[in-house]
C-alpha cells in the first residue's frame, strides 16, 4: 500500500519572506547609496574654475595666453623641421598641460586670497605642506581680548604651530597688537622647552606692514633654509604635544576645531 510520506514534500522556511525582505531593502538601499555620488572629475574641475575666476578676473586669459605660447612655438618649431602637424599634435597636448598647470597655481593663490581674514585661514594654508610637515590643526593659543561671544572668533588672535626641517614656525593671525603679544608668548615658551638649539620662526597673517599675506604664507615657510632631519622634526613635534598641556587652554566653550577653513571646498570638492 502506497503511502505519502510529509518529507518528499518540500518545507517552506518561515524566514524566505524575511530574507527576500531584507534583501529588497539592501537592494533600496544601495541604489539609494548609488544615486548620492560624488561629482566627477568635470563637475570639479568646473567648481574650480569658476571659484578661481570669481577671484581672478584675468584667469582665463593667463590660461589662453599660456595654451597660445606652447602651441605656437611648438608649431613653428614643426614648420621649420618639416613636420608641422606632428608637431602641431604635440603643441596641442602640452598647451593644454600648460594652461591646466596656470590654472591650479593661479586658482591656489585666488582661493588663498578668498579666505584671507578669516579665522582659520592660516592653517588652512598650512595644512597643504607637502610632506615633511607637522601642522597642528587646532590653534596652540588664542586670545579672545574683549570678546566674550566664544562662537565669534573674528575679533580673536590666534597662533598656529608646525615643526618641519626649518625647524618650529609659529604663524600668528587676528589683531595686529593681540597676535604680536600671543606670538611672543608662545614663541618665548617654544624656545624655553625646546631650547636654543631648535630653530623657532614666528610669522604674522595679515595686509599690513611686517604681515606675511595668506597666499605667500607657504612659500615663504618652504623658503626657509633647512637643518632638521625628518626624525627630528617628528621627535620635536611629539614633545611639544606632550607638552601642551601645560599651556593655557582655549576660553571655555570654544572648539577650535570651528577656527579651520574647509579644506575639501578648497579643493573644488
Amino acid at each position: 500500500m502506497a503511502s505519502t510520506s510529509p518529507t518528499n514534500e518540500p518545507k517552506k522556511s518561515r524566514f524566505r519572506h524575511g530574507s527576500s525582505g531584507g534583501a529588497t531593502k539592501a537592494d533600496g538601499a544601495s541604489s539609494t547609496r548609488g544615486e548620492a555620488k560624488e561629482p566627477g572629475r568635470s563637475a570639479q574641475f568646473r567648481q574650480v574654475f569658476e571659484t578661481a575666476r570669481a577671484n581672478d578676473p584675468a584667469l582665463l586669459a593667463w590660461m589662453i595666453g599660456a595654451f597660445a605660447l606652447v602651441f605656437v612655438l611648438l608649431l613653428i618649431i614643426g614648420f621649420s623641421i618639416g613636420h608641422p602637424i606632428y608637431l602641431g599634435i604635440i603643441g596641442v597636448l602640452l598647451g593644454v598641460l600648460a594652461a591646466l598647470l596656470v590654472l591650479a597655481r593661479r586658482a591656489n593663490t585666488a582661493i588663498y586670497k578668498s579666505i584671507s581674514g578669516q579665522p582659520g585661514a592660516s592653517v588652512a594654508v598650512m595644512s597643504s605642506l607637502r610632506k615633511g610637515w607637522f601642522v597642528e590643526q587646532e590653534p596652540v593659543g588664542v586670545d579672545m581680548g574683549r570678546n566674550r561671544q566664544v562662537r565669534d572668533l573674528s575679533g580673536a588672535a590666534m597662533v598656529y604651530r608646525a615643526v618641519g626641517k626649518p625647524g618650529v614656525v609659529l604663524v600668528a593671525e587676528g589683531p595686529k597688537g593681540m597676535a604680536e603679544r600671543l606670538l611672543a608668548s608662545e614663541n618665548k615658551r617654544t624656545t624655553r622647552v625646546l631650547g636654543p638649539e631648535v630653530p623657532v620662526h614666528t610669522l604674522r597673517v595679515g595686509t599690513d606692514e611686517g604681515s606675511v599675506p595668506v597666499e605667500r604664507l607657504q612659500k615663504d615657510m618652504q623658503k626657509m633654509p633647512k637643518v632638521l632631519t625628518d626624525d627630528e622634526a617628528a621627535r620635536i613635534t611629539k614633545r611639544l604635544r606632550a607638552l601642551g598641556s601645560g599651556r593655557p587652554a582655549a576660553p571655555a566653550g570654544i572648539d577650535p576645531t570651528k577656527a579651520r577653513v574647509n579644506r575639501a571646498a578648497m579643493r573644488g570638492r
